[in-house]
């Protein structure tokens, strides 16, 4: 087996070519664009570039075919907030060969362990949670865009290799048809009506307004979990400027109390309705292809992130931008389904909204830690 970093064009289409090689038999996954994929890698298009570095690496065997890869990173804003410095992997793909697996994480182990790291999460993404993040190991059905998807197999050369699981990602499904239970409806009509409360879905036009906004309640929501880094405008728009392509300004909801930014739901169509048969390309006839999809329309939606400032967290706030988001969604009669992901069991407000809306379970997902 040789293992090869990726250092130039021939190993970068190699690096992407792994997991078609991987799920070429497996009907269910989605291959990510590698056009996203190659954004995370790009200091151009990633800010986490500016406070952190990241390298990766392809493995084949003695037959040159590729059976393996995995990414190691450095996310310095995080790696020095935890009891030990702890570096990140992900991006991992790997043939059922727990060998070829240990390989694969002692050579981002060592080059971690060269950075004066003594531990790593994975599999995580070098950015933010919303995309590329987590180990599936329940609910091996349609992933929604951005998710992570791979074999059942994974779970046990992670825990092999001595990874520990640090906390679950559950997420769960809505039907879009399914009245919400009784209690959730009048306290969400209750709370829109509510003198000083407004709702209002995000406008393109006014994006730097409502990132800013995004900022606002986004830091005060979570500034009290564990290890928690503030966001920044940046990062935000470069998210929403990623979002474009598939987004719809009316399933993007943002509640004020008194003109006070107080709560926010970002949801999306589920794109990979839309790229699976581009199979990860982006040229001139996948993106008339994309084009062609996207007017045809998708069934499915996937809540993104969802947050509320502290202050607000008992008002009620996102039972009502549920209700406005159904308002828009009812007539339309194009969705079947919601997804909501992915939300920490260390979570419990968000995961009783998440019970209160009718939600039943989706997927769960692992991330996880290797001490070394």
């Amino acid at each position: 087996m040789i293992i090869t970093e990726v250092r130039d064009r021939k190993t970068r289409k190699e690096f992407l070519d792994v997991a078609r090689v991987l799920y070429k038999n497996d009907p269910v996954w989605v291959c990510p664009l590698d056009v996203d994929v190659e954004k995370v890698f790009d200091p151009a298009q990633n800010n986490f570039h500016q406070h952190g570095t990241i390298t990766r690496w392809i493995a084949k065997n003695e037959r040159g075919e590729l059976i393996g890869r995995i990414a190691a990173f450095i996310n310095y804003k995080k790696a020095l907030n935890y009891e030990q410095p702890t570096g990140g992997v992900g991006f991992f793909e790997c043939i059922n060969d727990q060998t070829v697996a240990n390989q694969l994480f002692d050579t981002a182990r060592n080059w971690l362990i060269q950075k004066e790291m003594k531990a790593m999460d994975g599999p995580i993404n070098f950015g933010e949670n919303d995309t590329f993040w987590g180990l599936l190991v329940d609910g091996f059905t349609h992933p929604s865009y951005g998710m992570n998807y791979n074999h059942p197999y994974y779970k046990n050369l992670f825990e092999t290799y001595g990874f520990e699981s640090l906390y679950e990602q559950i997420t769960n499904h809505l039907s879009v048809h399914k009245p919400f239970p009784e209690r959730f409806t009048k306290i969400a009509e209750w709370v829109a009506k509510k003198p000083g409360y407004r709702f209002e879905h995000l406008k393109v036009k006014e994006i730097d307004r409502f990132a800013s906004d995004f900022m606002e309640i986004y830091n005060d929501a979570w500034k009290d979990f564990e290890n928690f880094v503030p966001i920044n405008k940046e990062t935000i728009i470069e998210s929403f400027q990623k979002m474009k392509a598939i987004m719809d300004e009316n399933l993007i909801w943002f509640s004020y109390v008194n003109d006070e930014p107080a709560s926010f739901i970002i949801i999306l169509p589920d794109a990979n309705q839309i790229i699976k048969p581009l199979k990860g390309k982006l040229g001139i006839l996948e993106k008339l292809k994309f084009a062609y999809y996207r007017w045809r329309g998708v069934t499915r939606m996937r809540a993104v992130v969802m947050g509320t400032k502290q202050a607000y967290q008992k008002h009620g706030l996102e039972s009502a931008m549920f209700i406005k988001l159904k308002e828009y969604v009812l007539p339309l009669n194009q969705y079947e389904e919601l997804e909501l992901s992915w939300v920490g069991d260390f979570n419990n407000k968000m995961l009783a909204i998440h019970e209160a809306t009718g939600a039943t379970f989706g997927k769960r997902h692992l991330t996880m830690r290797k001490i070394f």
